[in-house]
């Protein structure tokens, strides 16, 4: 039975989403899986930033911390890598460009690894470009005018916008553009920064809030706001 699935809006790794983390490895092995992919052609210092975030987290969790280098397509091919994955209670995508970490892990031998934990019962989360990555759609945030490509397809019929009450005030008119052509069946959602929908992996359909802010579901008739411990049934 594959386990939940967290699309967080920020805040991976910091002690404002510890509780939701924490709920994520609950009754699942204490180790906890992070891959700073998504900034992998960000240089060494963001790198170590990212793994010494992970590691203080898993600290306060009080679980093993591992960090799976899978930073180009060469090292997400490396069987000794891969393995690493093995054995999660959470497997934690990170922030970073949404389309490097789609494209660095799409089919290789890290990211069928991280699938097969993800579902045989492991927790699976992604923050920002990582939420992203985990749907069937990403864009280039940082290059609107770029063409969208594939993700990695766990989450479906789902467009998903993080960091939304910044991107609301940055670029207020991305959001109802992207709602106004969104295909029959796929909800366009908006997480804001400290926030996370979580689902049970299982039905897709239906997520709960968890953090501080709101998670933004777009409508016919506009945007629905949900928060904290509130029910969404797309």
């Amino acid at each position: 039975m594959a386990g939940p699935v967290a699309l967080v809006g920020s805040g991976e790794y910091l002690p404002v989403m510890m509780e939701m983390e924490a709920g994520l490895m609950a009754g699942r092995p204490p180790r906890y899986v992070q891959l700073p992919t998504a900034a992998g052609q960000e240089g060494p210092g963001s790198l170590r930033r990212w793994v010494g975030l992970g590691a203080e987290q898993a600290e306060r969790l009080g679980v093993e911390a591992v960090a799976v280098m899978a930073i180009d397509r060469a090292s997400a091919e490396d069987p000794d890598l891969a393995a690493q994955v093995g054995g999660a209670g959470l497997i934690y995508l990170s922030g970073g460009s949404p389309p490097y970490v789609a494209d660095t892990l799409r089919d290789t031998l890290v990211w069928k690894a991280i699938r097969r934990e993800w579902e045989a019962g492991a927790a699976l989360a992604g923050c920002s470009a990582g939420a992203i990555a985990l749907t069937d759609w990403v864009p280039n945030i940082r290059r609107p005018e770029a063409p969208a490509r594939a993700g990695l397809g766990v989450v479906k019929a789902l467009r998903v916008l993080p960091h939304f009450d910044r991107m609301a005030k940055w670029a207020p008119q991305m959001a109802d553009s992207i709602a106004h052509v969104l295909a029959a069946g796929v909800t366009l959602v908006g997480v804001d920064e400290e926030t996370a929908i979580v689902s049970d992996g299982i039905d897709m359909s239906h997520w709960v809030v968890h953090g501080r802010q709101a998670a933004w579901v777009f409508g016919p008739d506009g945007r629905t706001p949900y928060r904290a411990g509130e029910e969404i049934h797309l």
